[in-house]
């Protein structure tokens, strides 16, 4: 029987658009960037495109859509509107076996949404609008739906203090309580440098497995290389993961070190999601107590997968 993984994340409706060069310049939008942009600035922009495809995106979200591409048992809460982006939303999760565990309700903002630029290149510039989903709080957790999980998976982009804060530690405390594993994945650098001591003290006191990129884990730990960071973690007796993109990637399994190469591909087409879907591999491996290089190894199938087409759906 598969084990039972929860994804908990934002939930950002990936809207797939094609625009000639012209298009970003007339928008003052600079090319393969990803920018925050608000509800006003959405709207406006929402009108000028073409939409082609509507996707169920955000971070963790893409790693359930990985599990389940994996035939693992794989389940996702994340904030959402009744609006039209939020019934899709959850229809996009759906059509994949991906349960969606959250109840939408009408809401004061929209569904987040990210309005992904495609240019003749194939580069993408992001436009992001977190509507409600950065409103996930605690009451929107339900216990029962974290009872009969293996394992919790939470994204570092969701804490911020307060709202998410408290949000996260009911997660937290109801996996805790139902001897329920707890993985995060640090998500960005500018995450973990604006949480850096928030996210330290969740490792040492809160997680069983943390999911990193060499940058994140040196934020993290205020090292200029990575085996000054392994020395430090390897005290805090955690599952401790690192990509490192061509260098491959390392679990920090207690005190033990295990490498793992990268997958040698022949062109790369697009890295959006090759993290979301390491963390896919990885994770629907541990939960099945696979050995660690086994974990490792899915991990990098994956995200070699993903980097050689556009998008964070492998099909």
């Amino acid at each position: 029987m598969n084990k039972k993984i929860l994804g908990i994340g934002n939930a950002i409706v990936d809207v797939f658009a094609q625009v000639e060069e012209r298009f970003l310049k007339e928008n003052n939008l600079i090319k393969g960037s990803m920018k925050l942009i608000n509800e006003e600035e959405f709207l406006k922009l929402k009108q000028k495109i073409k939409i082609e495809k509507i996707l169920a995106g955000g971070s963790v979200a893409n790693s359930m859509a990985g599990i389940s591409y994996l035939d693992g048992d794989a389940s996702f809460i994340g904030k959402i509107n009744s609006d039209e982006f939020g019934e899709l939303y959850k229809k996009s999760l759906e059509n994949i076996d991906v349960a969606f565990l959250y109840n939408p309700k009408k809401e004061l903002m929209p569904t987040g949404t990210c309005i992904i630029l495609i240019t003749p290149d194939s580069e993408r510039t992001m436009c992001t609008y977190l509507g409600i989903s950065s409103q996930l709080a605690a009451n929107d957790l339900n216990e029962k739906n974290i009872i009969d999980k293996e394992l919790i998976f939470l994204e570092g982009y969701l804490w911020d203090k307060g709202l998410s804060e408290r949000m996260f530690k009911q997660s937290i405390n109801f996996a805790k309580k139902n001897k329920v594993k707890i993985a995060m994945t640090l998500s960005d650098i500018f995450c973990v440098t604006r949480h850096k001591a928030d996210f330290y003290n969740l490792l040492k006191n809160d997680l069983d497995v943390l999911i990193g990129n060499e940058n994140e884990i040196n934020e993290l730990t205020g090292n200029k290389n990575l085996s000054n960071s392994i020395n430090q973690l390897i005290l805090l007796n955690k599952l401790i993961i690192v990509t490192r993109s061509e260098k491959g990637s390392l679990a920090i399994n207690n005190n033990i070190i295990i490498d793992c190469d990268s997958i040698q591909v022949n062109k790369v087409i697009d890295v959006t999601g090759a993290g979301d879907l390491f963390a896919a591999g990885f994770l629907k491996e541990y939960v099945e107590k696979s050995e660690i290089k086994k974990c490792l190894t899915t991990g990098t199938v994956m995200a070699s997968k993903i980097i050689q087409k556009i998008g964070a759906r492998i099909e």
